[in-house]
């Protein structure tokens, strides 16, 4: 689901909700250029990236598909993985922690959900819903295993070195290839596939917390 159909149907909470779900996306990037420290790898630090102002990670066809079609990306934080400690271990973190993120951000939303103070106020109501939806989508989507998402990275740390070659070999046309994956919605049950999977964690880790 794109911003743009709350846009005209509630231009109110569209207004209020363009810098939650921004931050989202720019939370995303931050995540990985964080773990990336802690494992080593300044890069993202060095490069002013570990901020949280939107001009330091700002995509603009990125932001377009966040308000078109309900899922979007910021500029990659740059990760020198050569930098990095225990090295697949770090990798497999560093690669997940975007989508991580994402989903904690979601889990939280729902979580504030079941309680009818935010459940009785309309836009409350629509905006921790559309929040975790939003990024439960991001979470989900770049869990896919095609480079250059961050699947894909996880895909590759346990696949054979000729596999892995492979496959790095697609990155330059791997957004023209999920663009076309998209249109022809063949990654449509990919994505409702992970999403649900997705549901089922934020329900296992709300169950624990109540």
């Amino acid at each position: 689901m794109g911003l743009l159909a709350l846009l005209f149907r509630d231009p109110i909470a569209f207004f209020l909700l363009v810098p939650l779900l921004l931050y989202s996306v720019i939370a995303h990037e931050v995540a990985h250029g964080w773990v990336a420290s802690l494992f080593g790898d300044n890069t993202a630090k060095y490069s002013g990236r570990l901020s949280f102002n939107p001009k330091s990670h700002i995509d603009p066809m990125g932001m377009i598909a966040l308000f078109i079609v309900g899922f979007g990306w910021a500029k990659p934080v740059p990760v020198d993985y050569r930098n990095l400690r225990r090295s697949r271990r770090a990798i497999i973190a560093v690669s997940l922690a975007g989508c991580l993120t994402n989903i904690l951000i979601a889990t939280i939303a729902i979580f504030l959900l079941q309680f009818q103070f935010f459940r009785a106020n309309s836009f409350f109501a629509i905006a921790l819903s559309v929040t975790a939806k939003i990024n439960v989508i991001l979470g989900a989507f770049n869990l896919i295993p095609i480079p250059p998402l961050d699947g894909s990275r996880v895909l590759m740390e346990f696949l054979p070195s000729n596999a892995q070659y492979k496959l790095t070999r697609l990155e330059p046309y791997g957004f023209f290839i999920i663009i076309i994956l998209l249109w022809t919605g063949i990654l449509s049950p990919v994505i409702t596939f992970i999403q649900s999977l997705i549901f089922g964690f934020i329900g296992i880790l709300l169950s624990i917390i109540r």
